[in-house]
């Protein structure tokens, strides 16, 4: 028998099992997270059942559940990519652990791609819980899937970006506070539960140029207009994603 037959060989895993390990555990992170289950579960579900059984909003012809549905996709996307991913990156920057993570074998693009692969995953579950809620309610949507899956996509890569840049540049405090403030205003002024047609028109011009906006007329069109792929709103999710994605590679600060 050789020498050395038995000694360990340290070293890093192989950097797919890393990215897996550490996506596995951001995501059981996030669902055990009660704040976060509330932005990314529990509101986005009420408001789907209150506002389509209740006739609060004028939604217009058709079915309420028909014009909610896609508005409520768009709203668990940010809630996961841009509202919890901004807040609990902010207090891991804030509490350090980042800079260990930084320090670790696994490389931080590989921790960026990690965190993207939890929020994919996170969103799966909601667009899974939120489709059996709206059929439940009598959803009829419309389309194909390659268009809703690209809008999906586009908007998760705006909303991430955007998320970035603020855990990443603010104060953890002013990154939970900052981050509420847009989702509830966002969810208001963003053609959520209230049609943008209701907004005057120099307001809903500057409101269509939103990246929630976007992704909600967009989903609209093809679930409830039966439409083909809204390059517009497409066009306007992409340029939020390049802006958002470039600017939290340059500007985000580790400690």
């Amino acid at each position: 028998m050789s020498a050395g037959t038995y000694t360990p060989k340290p070293g890093a895993a192989p950097i797919g099992r890393m990215i897996a390990a550490q996506a596995a555990l951001e995501t059981k992170m996030l669902l055990r997270n009660g704040e976060q289950l509330l932005l990314t579960v529990v509101i986005p579900s009420l408001l789907l059942v209150l506002f389509s059984t209740v006739d609060i909003v004028d939604t217009g012809s058709g079915e309420a559940v028909d014009f909610l549905a896609p508005g409520v996709l768009a709203l668990a996307v940010m809630s996961t990519a841009f509202t919890g991913q901004a807040i609990a990156t902010g207090f891991e920057r804030r509490y350090g652990v980042l800079k260990r993570l930084g320090a670790s074998p696994l490389p931080r693009w590989a921790l960026m791609t990690a965190k993207t692969l939890s929020v994919l995953v996170t969103e799966v579950l909601q667009i899974v819980l939120l489709t059996v809620i709206a059929l439940a309610l009598g959803w009829s949507p419309q389309g194909g899937p390659f268009s809703v899956l690209l809008l999906l996509v586009l908007g998760t890569a705006a909303f991430s970006g955007l998320g970035l840049l603020m855990a990443g540049t603010l104060k953890a405090e002013a990154t939970l506070a900052a981050a509420n403030l847009v989702f509830l205003l966002l969810l208001v002024g963003g053609g959520v539960v209230v049609p943008l047609e209701k907004f005057p028109d120099a307001a809903r011009a500057a409101l269509e140029l939103l990246p929630i906006s976007a992704l909600s007329e967009g989903l609209r069109d093809v679930l409830q207009q039966g439409a083909p792929m809204p390059w517009g709103a497409a066009g306007i999710l992409a340029a939020w994603a390049v802006l958002g994605l470039g600017a939290a590679a340059r500007f985000f600060r580790w400690e």
